[in-house]
């Protein structure tokens, strides 16, 4: 029987040798299968070189070639690989905000750049108080962008016009920034949008008559512009919404009477423009609880409606034209937590008992001849 000779050393290393050859193939293969294409990361390489952030040094993270591992405000999609989140917020609790002992800021502009991370689903830059220049208009090349949120900027130039491209957005959020123009007609082609917020800018015009397109829409936060014209009555078709703020423009007309019959309306705030007629008896017996018509032109008789339906933690019809007396169903009510009838021109005795018992005087001051508690006595 012929003897079994055992393997020689050189056969061993070459086995060894080829082994780890193997291996490294399939190290170097499944490291590039888990992060980020070469694209993604030139494209956030890009994107960060055209801002400058001298305090935090959040961008510090941002080296190697795996923009999907330990990139600071960067996600990826665990099966494409792909970039799908930017996450970078000025103000936040995150430790390396603590350790500054600051909030951030950052100076500079978006990259167009930006536009070439194709599968990108969620874009925030907020808070970083000096970032500047105009929205990338290829932003709305996006497909999956679902939110965009760039509140608390100097970001400048108009809202894309074809921003109604972006068909899954469910978030806008461009508040407190130097945005100008009118809100583009696509903008209603959002049919997905839960969240408006357009506050603080330097949009003007009016809105858009099919407003009421916007039927996922549960926030329309447009205070704070130079908005113009009336208010679209098709908004009571946005069976969702629940806070609508316009204050603060230049809106004219009468408030539709149907704003009053929306189900879950809760807040509106229209005070600060130049309204006028009557006001709706519907807003007095509706879901509105927190109801500010303040300083406009309003005018006649307050509405004796009031019942148990109303239930009101603010209720501001300040600084109009009101004339008459309280209305007596106002004691009806089944809770009004703050009332404001100053700067009118109401008269005659307040009704006791409450609310009224526990207003103070500057609910009721500066009218043409109110009297009785909390004001002086009547005659």
């Amino acid at each position: 029987m012929p003897a079994l000779h055992s393997p020689t050393q050189e056969t061993m290393t070459t086995f060894s040798y080829i082994t780890f050859l193997a291996t490294l193939t399939i190290f170097i293969l499944t490291s590039t299968v888990r992060s980020c294409p070469a694209s993604d990361r030139a494209a956030l390489l890009a994107f960060k070189a055209a801002l400058h952030e001298p305090y935090l040094g959040i961008f510090n993270s941002w080296t190697g070639t795996d923009c999907c591992h330990n990139w600071y405000g960067v996600s990826c999609d665990m099966e494409t690989k792909r970039v799908a989140d930017i996450n970078l917020r000025g103000e936040s609790e995150d430790p390396i905000f603590q350790k500054a002992g600051r909030s951030g800021y950052m100076t500079g502009s978006i990259s167009p750049s930006i536009c070439k991370l194709e599968r990108l689903s969620s874009l925030t830059i907020s808070d970083w108080k000096g970032i500047s220049g105009p929205i990338p208009a290829c932003i709305t090349s996006l497909p999956f962008l679902r939110i965009l949120d760039l509140i608390g900027n100097r970001i400048s130039g108009e809202i894309p016009a074809d921003i109604g491209r972006l068909e899954r957005m469910t978030v806008l959020n461009i508040a407190d920034n130097l945005i100008t123009g009118r809100i583009p007609r696509s903008l209603t082609n959002l049919s997905s949008l839960m969240h408006l917020d357009l506050r603080n800018n330097r949009i003007w015009g009016p809105l858009p008559l099919d407003f009421g397109r916007l039927r996922m829409l549960s926030r329309a936060l447009l205070s704070r512009n130079y908005i113009s014209g009336t208010i679209p009555d098709s908004i009571s078709k946005i069976y969702r919404l629940a806070d609508l703020d316009l204050s603060l423009n230049k809106l004219s007309g009468e408030i539709p009477a149907s704003l009053g019959k929306m189900a879950v309306l809760a807040t509106l705030n229209l005070d600060s423009n130049k309204l006028s007629g009557k006001i709706p008896d519907s807003l007095f017996n509706s879901a509105i609880g927190n109801l500010n018509l303040s300083k406009n032109t309003f005018q006649g008789y307050l509405p004796d409606v009031f019942g148990p339906r109303s239930y009101f933690t603010v209720l501001d019809l300040s600084y109009n034209n009101f004339w008459g007396p309280i209305p007596k169903s106002l004691s009806q009510a089944s809770f009004i937590g703050h009332l404001d009838l100053s700067h009118n021109r109401l008269c005659g005795r307040i009704p006791a008992g409450p609310p009224f018992d526990h207003l103070e005087a500057s609910s009721f001051a500066y009218n043409a001849c109110l009297c009785g508690k909390p004001l002086g006595a009547c005659q």
